[in-house]
């Protein structure tokens, strides 16, 4: 079984964001970055999959050169091989974009399943496999919590606003991982020294033949309000309420 899966990377949300003086977007100089947790999930699940059923798991992902170093970290925790897409930077991609990308490599390496994290960090969109699904015409899973291959179907349990919903999705398909679907395992040493020697392909955008045009255009960033400090009340109800429509804006 041949496996696709996403290691995006996102910033660390430890790291202490700036932004540009023109508000155009972050300072990216000296910024760190890390694998969306949701994609090491996606990976993680990949890796089970291949223990159990064999095949292949290839890596992909969008970006600069320097992308391949979140690519080697799937690699070191024991994925086959990556695929970098190179010529985009961050604020070049919408998920639209992203999703006819994807659905290139999917058309050159005929996986038999494509696992992608069910939304990034970052921009929290949680749009890329539904339409990644949709412009391949295919089955999709979304959020899943559970994974099963029974012959030519995947039984994904997937996470609703009511609990969990158990459905059947013929293969190919687009399945996106839940931080709930496991545990991410860590690189060892041995497959840090391996991930070295496996390779990554890079593939220029302009290669694929897809129109780069964004249907999302992000305008400006703000800084979110610095929080004002709290208040001692000691009046009486009619008071509080008063202040809390008025001024917290709460009600």
């Amino acid at each position: 079984m041949k496996i696709l899966v996403t290691a995006k990377r996102v910033t660390d949300p430890n790291a202490k964001i700036k932004l540009k003086s023109d508000k155009s977007g972050i300072q990216t100089d000296g910024l760190e970055y890390k694998p969306n947790p949701f994609c090491e999930n996606a990976i993680e699940e990949a890796l089970r999959l291949n223990e159990t059923h064999g095949g292949e798991v290839v890596v992909v992902s969008i970006g600069p050169s320097d992308v391949q170093a979140t690519i080697r970290t799937a690699l070191a925790m024991g994925a086959h091989r990556g695929i970098l897409v190179t010529g985009l930077d961050d604020h070049q991609m919408d998920s639209d974009l992203v999703a006819r990308v994807f659905a290139e490599l999917y058309k050159r390496e005929r996986p038999d399943l494509f696992l992608l994290g069910k939304q990034a960090i970052d921009g929290d969109s949680n749009q890329v496999g539904q339409l990644l699904a949709e412009y391949l015409e295919i089955g999709q899973a979304c959020f899943a919590s559970k994974v099963e291959i029974h012959g030519s179907e995947a039984i994904v349990t997937r996470e609703v606003d009511g609990g969990l919903e158990k459905i059947a999705v013929g293969m190919p398909a687009v399945i996106t991982a839940d931080l709930r679907l496991n545990e991410p395992r860590y690189a060892s040493l041995p497959g840090i020294v391996k991930a070295r020697k496996k390779s990554i392909d890079e593939i220029d955008i302009r290669s694929l033949g897809i129109d780069t045009h964004l249907k999302v255009e992000t305008v400006a960033y703000e800084e979110p309000k610095t929080r004002g400090g709290g208040v001692t009340f000691v009046g009486g109800v009619d008071e509080l309420v008063g202040k809390l429509k008025s001024e917290a804006k709460a009600i």
